[in-house]
């Protein structure tokens, strides 16, 4: 399915359901991947370690004792990681929430748009995700494709200095990094945990 075969609208009230799904599933896809990373770092190995030592003078089980805070942290993990992702924000400066749509109706995928913190910041991506019966279709560069015109556009309205789009990357998603750079965008920064980066930035000038 090229992208020309699809259209970008905002998003109707009855297709929310549908669109939490999608946001879930994208989340699910990506979580035990970040989890993983986070807890294979250094730190967070002699963390785990210390902690399990603990719970083996308070358990009468060495496997639980071991198990427990490696259980916590995944959890704590994928929480954060849904809190931050799996939900719709409501729509704001930007219009939206937006939805990719095919010819014959079927919704696959969603973008969200936000202004950024201070001004000058431009725009945001807080939410993108792609049904995963129609990734490697195109879908993901025409939903960018979409928040970048509309970036634009908004920062003309708003008399902005210059026009920005900063799109945020969980560590594990390679394929959408890869995506973003073969545009034209650049990692930034992010947020992590003990020293670690889990979530990239990436930004570009429009």
């Amino acid at each position: 399915m090229a992208p020309s075969h699809l259209s970008v609208r905002e998003m109707r009230e009855d297709e929310k359901p549908l669109v939490l799904e999608i946001l879930k599933a994208g989340v699910k896809d990506t979580e035990n991947r970040v989890a993983l990373h986070a807890l294979t770092r250094p730190p967070a190995l002699l963390l785990l370690a210390a902690a399990s030592s603990g719970l083996r003078f308070v358990l009468a089980s060495f496997a639980l004792a071991l198990l427990l805070p490696v259980f916590l942290a995944v959890a704590a993990v994928k929480l954060g990681l849904r809190a931050r992702w799996g939900s719709l924000p409501p729509p704001g400066g930007l219009g939206g929430p937006w939805v990719a749509v095919r010819g014959s109706g079927d919704v696959c995928g969603v973008l969200a748009l936000a202004p950024g913190t201070n001004a000058g910041d431009g725009a945001r991506v807080t939410r993108l995700s792609v049904s995963r019966w129609h990734r490697r279709r195109g879908v993901g560069r025409r939903l960018l494709a979409f928040a970048e015109a509309r970036a634009r556009a908004w920062a003309g309205g708003m008399g902005e200095p210059r026009a920005r789009l900063v799109v945020p990357v969980a560590v594990a998603a390679w394929g959408v990094a890869g995506m973003l750079e073969g545009c034209g965008y650049q990692a930034e920064g992010g947020w992590g945990c003990l020293g670690y980066t889990l979530v990239r930035e990436f930004s570009k000038d429009l």
